[in-house]
């Protein structure tokens, strides 16, 4: 019998980042409704050698893919 795999449970971040627009940092910048996600995304990346994947925007909500 093979092991049984372990459930990975997802954060709300990563639950719901396929319903939104996953933005960068230029994005955020540039945006005139800033949240609170997005400042937090800016400060990380202000940062000498950050490296970040993009955050999703919750402005460019759209509908789950079925």
């Amino acid at each position: 019998m093979g092991k049984k795999r372990k459930a990975t449970f997802k954060t709300a971040d990563e639950k719901y980042a396929y319903t939104t627009k996953v933005v960068t940092s230029s994005t955020c910048l540039k945006c005139k409704n800033k949240c609170s996600r997005g400042e937090a995304y800016l400060e990380k990346m202000s940062k000498p050698g950050a490296v970040g994947r993009g955050v999703p925007c919750i402005l460019t909500k759209g509908r789950a893919f079925k």
